[in-house]
């Protein structure tokens, strides 16, 4: 039998969780975990809804029989092998699948999110000296979006709060202000952006031959508090980019495997970037796996003898992590059988429904916005000082792990989630906040 107090007070005392405030702890002690499946989490507190699916990456949800049978599997061959010398039939057909949903012929495998857009990032730089082009080696980005914590990733990122403290170390790169924020698909700026494409594109011009390429994430701003912005001004920048020999690179590692209705994100702006990163839901976060899809003509750039200099060396020890790679080509073949994408449709819409309904019933929320399975909508001004920490410790104890991004109140659950399970979040969503703003 578990002791909890102990359990906690040992953990306290050894680790440093992640995106974590540690004094925090002394108001609302970790949740301790007992077992989970589906949607649902059994802990401390009793049983949880995953609301935000596990930092966004339980595409499938907990334990999906599918996922854990291959690999089960796998497990009775082997874990892993070295990839650089080596492949196996999983890795080949995942390769295969990848490409058939990205239109991206080739992929090179890591583990994080972060190092996937780095990855990224460092093709782009390099792809640009083996063109001839030293000079462009800037990046353009959108202001509050967020790409990971390593130094490259963290200074194409603009939330404050993570990057302040390491700012000027990492790449040069240029922000577009002013996006044209939607609250869904029929917001009139979805498909009809031109006015604050150009308003961007003055400065756009001034840098454009200095830089490599774009990097953004499609249509969903996830860290940045769920901003969601115009499927029109995103095809505008892609073409742009396109026109003037700079890179598309697309971080999709929380709206790709279909969170947004689609496969890929870009998709709802018929924008086909030339490096696309995915990680989170590819396994439904079984486990790490990340990978960057690239466009032909970039390949081929490197495709040289080894003497010529040409080489793309990134070395990553657990690339194509045959466990890891199991759990994708699980993932991906049920994502297919049932339509996972359609499926993320319908509940996006009927969450928008319940999120709507108590937005009317409380008059706490504002400037709902809903994409594929993710909606979201902002806290209004309460007694609290941080109201969405308070609402996290309420939601507690009324049965959901829901984690605010700010003022951000969001849902993003498992895409197969049933609606007994939303009207249930909503009740309790619905709980919380008149507790909050009683």
């Amino acid at each position: 039998m578990v002791n909890e107090s102990t359990l906690i007070e040992k953990d306290l005392r050894h680790i440093w969780h992640p995106c974590m405030q540690m004094k925090d702890f002394e108001q609302c002690p970790p949740l301790v975990v007992y077992q989970a499946q589906g949607s649902y989490l059994q802990t401390d507190r009793g049983e949880l809804i995953d609301a935000q699916s596990s930092w966004w990456c339980k595409s499938l949800g907990h334990g999906h029989p599918a996922v854990v049978a291959a690999m089960s599997k796998q497990l009775q061959a082997f874990e892993h092998v070295m990839g650089a010398h080596t492949t196996y039939a999983g890795l080949a057909e995942l390769g295969e699948k990848l490409a058939e949903i990205s239109n991206k012929q080739h992929t090179f495998f890591a583990s994080d999110g972060s190092s996937a857009v780095e990855i990224a990032m460092k093709l782009a730089l390099h792809a640009k000296q083996v063109r001839g082009q030293p000079q462009r080696r800037e990046f353009i980005a959108l202001k509050n979006g967020y790409h990971g914590e390593t130094l490259g990733t963290l200074s194409v990122s603009d939330l404050g709060l993570y990057k302040k403290p390491w700012e000027g170390f990492g790449v040069h790169c240029h922000m577009i202000d002013g996006l044209p924020y939607v609250s869904g698909t029929d917001d009139p700026l979805w498909t009809d952006a031109e006015q604050h494409w150009q308003a961007s594109l003055p400065a756009l011009e001034k840098i454009k031959s200095r830089v490599c390429a774009v990097l953004l994430e499609p249509i969903i701003q996830g860290a940045g508090g769920m901003c969601c912005y115009s499927a029109d001004f995103l095809a505008k920048l892609a073409a742009w980019a396109r026109e003037n020999d700079i890179y598309v690179i697309a971080d999709e590692i929380m709206t790709g495997m279909g969170r947004s209705g689609e496969w890929l994100a870009c998709q709802l702006a018929g924008v086909e970037a030339d490096l696309i990163c995915l990680s989170k839901g590819l396994t439904s976060g079984a486990l790490p796996l990340s990978c960057v899809l690239i466009d032909a003509s970039i390949y081929d750039l490197f495709y040289d003898d080894y003497d010529k200099g040409n080489s793309f060396l990134h070395s990553h020890t657990h690339s194509g992590n045959a466990l890891a790679v199991s759990a994708a080509l699980a993932t991906i073949q049920f994502m297919q059988t049932e339509n996972i994408p359609q499926q993320a449709r319908d509940l996006g819409a009927f969450m928008r429904q319940q999120m709507q309904d108590i937005a009317q019933k409380t008059g706490a929320l504002t400037n709902l916005r809903q994409i594929g399975a993710m909606v979201a909508a902002d806290m209004a001004d309460c007694k609290h000082k941080r109201p969405g920490f308070a609402f996290y410790q309420e939601a507690l104890k009324h049965g959901a792990l829901i984690r605010p991004i700010g003022n951000a109140l969001y849902w993003l659950p498992p895409l197969n989630s049933d609606t007994k399970t939303i009207v249930k979040l909503a009740e309790i969503t619905l709980h919380s906040i008149n507790a909050l703003y009683s």
